[in-house]
């Protein structure tokens, strides 16, 4: 059967090079796409053996920009620009396709290929019609062993279909653009790394702004055409020690922004170097933590984390379908799973936070699904869960967060998630409490994690279900009147259900954490918002 597939697509392939070699000028890029993905999708319903039932390309053009420096000397001073195309193919019908999930991991079909530059049609059709016939071969072969080995699975607990409806979109945004003067920004790129030089403890330094426009063309079967772009710049300092011990110390600071406009000046950034070397040089000589448990400060960026990592992972849809998943809260909508007075919001509508921008917006996810603000849990009650287009049961639709990056495929994915506390007390009130809680349970301090890195997270349901937040600065603080001690060497280390039972309180206000989150499909720009939080 598959050696009858094989020349069946090979002759298709054929045809494909037959009609996609017509001269058809310089044309837009998204029209170039639709024409041949309407007709790549034509002779495949006519003459493939095995017929699709839906065809999507989405092709990714980037252009970046890019100046680092260390201990006052340059590293890297580029431009450049980069255009992936994807191509998604469905065979078999909605109910059960080659994408049906199956223990052994998301299938990939195509890894992304290399577009010109150029809006020229005959170049980028022959790549449109190769990738068709590339991802039409893997998945009509993947839909076979698929169909070979229900029959011997046991019967799955969620029979949603694998794939639904969307609504059809036509919608040409103006693209983003960006322009980083690189020959203005290398000076003070310089100038900050070379602020580390010669301070005690401090072995190397880097300074690295980074400017991108990314900008999306998205055309199915279906017919939604959908162009959309996004503009960001980041800025990040930061400096590397090591111990007396041994122990690698590093601390970082991050400043994002639309563009390089809105990054602070010089002044603050200059300030925040100062800070950062203080606190660097403090670490070296601080104490190890033991190991610990009793109450603890979050702040606002700290919980941002602890959110992202703990919960807005379990919150992804397709693990609640994937039988090698944990599912957490697969089966607790409707149920409380966080206190009452907290609410959690996914938000890529939302560009800013208190003036501050959030990596984690868009207009469109990488399905051609507009992006949309989804309540995922109401005063501490569970309501939904970040869709793509893979249903899931009780929830059959996507709500616009199918995302990946170049080259990978769409999982249900997390984008701006923001955290709501009903009730709050002032930051002077939250370290009251902490203290009193200190007292109450006969422990010798509390803690205070005052910024973090980022963290992880295992969801799988062979694994151990924990998570751990990696900090850079923390503090003891001691319930009798002693100033606050730095401690270095703490991990935040537990267990999902058992860490948001015991969130007793929250702060006013709410800090930001912009970074870039790796999972299933690739890594991508996202943002979480947390006031600070006493467990």
């Amino acid at each position: 059967m598959l050696r009858t597939v094989k020349r069946a697509s090979l002759g298709i392939a054929f045809l494909f090079a037959l009609l996609a070699v017509s001269p058809s000028g310089a044309q837009d890029l998204l029209e170039i796409m639709h024409s041949e993905l309407m007709r790549n999708y034509t002779t495949l319903r006519e003459k493939g053996e095995v017929k699709p039932y839906y065809l999507s390309y989405e092709v990714t053009d980037v252009r970046n920009f890019v100046v680092d420096a260390s201990l006052g000397a340059l590293r890297i001073s580029d431009s450049g620009r980069h255009r992936i195309l994807d191509t998604s193919i469905r065979v078999g019908d909605a109910q059960f396709d080659n994408y049906h999930r199956a223990r052994g991991g998301m299938p990939r079909f195509t890894s992304g290929s290399a577009l010109p530059q150029e809006d020229s049609a005959p170049p980028i059709t022959r790549i449109l019609w190769r990738d068709t016939d590339r991802a039409y071969r893997a998945a009509v072969e993947r839909l076979t062993l698929l169909k070979s080995t229900k029959e011997v699975k046991v019967e799955e607990k969620d029979r949603s279909p694998d794939f639904s409806s969307a609504p059809v979109v036509q919608d040409v945004q103006p693209l983003a653009t960006q322009a980083l003067d690189r020959s203005a920004w290398e000076p003070r790129v310089r100038k900050w790394s070379a602020l580390f030089v010669g301070k005690r403890g401090i072995l190397t330094s880097q300074v690295r702004i980074t400017a991108s426009a990314d900008n999306r063309y998205f055309t199915d079967s279906d017919g939604t055409r959908v162009r959309h772009g996004r503009s960001f710049t980041r800025l990040v300092v930061g400096a590397q020690a090591k111990a007396a011990n041994g122990m690698n110390l590093a601390l970082d600071r991050s400043f994002e922004a639309e563009n390089a406009n809105g990054l602070p000046s010089d002044a603050v950034v200059e300030k925040e170097i100062v800070s950062l070397i203080s606190e660097l040089q403090a670490l070296l000589v601080a104490p190890e933590a033991e190991p610990f448990v009793g109450p603890a400060i979050l702040s606002g960026s700290a919980a941002a984390v602890f959110f992202h990592e703990i919960f807005g992972h379990r919150m992804e849809g397709h693990r609640q379908k994937d039988e090698a998943e944990g599912q957490t809260f697969t089966n607790q909508v409707g149920q409380a799973v966080l206190p009452a007075f907290l609410s959690v919001i996914s938000d890529p509508t939302r560009k800013k936070f208190d003036g501050q921008d959030l990596m984690g917006w868009y207009a469109y996810d990488d399905e051609g699904v507009k992006a949309q603000r989804v309540t995922l849990v109401e005063n501490g009650i569970l309501r939904n869960f970040l869709m793509s287009r893979s249903p899931i049961e009780g929830f059959p639709n996507s709500n616009g967060h199918g995302r990946r990056a170049p080259g990978a495929e769409v999982v249900s994915r997390q984008s701006n998630l923001i955290v709501e506390a009903a009730q709050t007390v002032p930051e002077k009130r939250l370290r009251e409490l902490l203290i009193e809680e200190i007292k109450r349970q006969s422990k010798p301090y509390g803690l205070y994690f005052d910024k973090v890195t980022g963290g992880y997270t295992t969801t799988g349901r062979t694994g151990l279900q924990a998570f751990t937040v990696i900090p850079l600065v923390v503090y003891r603080v001691y319930a009798d009147g002693r100033p606050d001690e730095l401690v270095r060497g703490v991990d935040i280390v537990g267990t999902p259900l058992a860490s948001f039972g015991k969130i007793a309180a929250a702060a006013q206000g709410g800090d930001v954490f912009n970074g870039y989150c790796g999972a299933e499909s690739g890594s991508i720009p996202v943002a979480a918002v947390s006031p600070a939080l006493l467990i």
